[in-house]
């Protein structure tokens, strides 16, 4: 169960990262409000899902999964620039990320 609150939080990190950008700096009322409300949903998630993985593991694949899913985010909504080396950068978070979930306890 521990996995699927912290999957359900890196979702929650892209969806209040993208409203973040488009608040435009909290100025913007609903994407604030929807940043602040997924925001919290992320934390209380990742909060459940550190209670049995490691600290590590589980910061580590939260952050990953909001930076890799900001990143297709990015690209596909905001028409940001895909290159070789940001597509690099990328995969090499993803292979961590593997490699992090591949060594995990629990």
């Amino acid at each position: 169960m521990a996995w699927i609150y912290l999957v359900a939080a890196g979702v929650f990190e892209i969806v209040w990262a993208y409203t973040m950008k488009q608040s435009e700096g909290f100025s913007k009322l609903w994407p604030s409000v929807i940043t602040i409300v997924t925001m919290i949903a992320s934390f209380a998630l990742l909060s459940l899902a550190m209670r049995t993985l490691p600290l590590g593991t589980a910061y580590t694949i939260w952050t990953g999964i909001g930076a890799i899913g900001a990143f297709i985010v990015g690209i596909t909504v905001l028409g940001e620039a895909v290159t070789m080396m940001r597509i690099a950068a990328a995969l090499l978070i993803v292979s961590g990320l593997t490699m992090m979930k591949l060594s995990a306890v629990s």
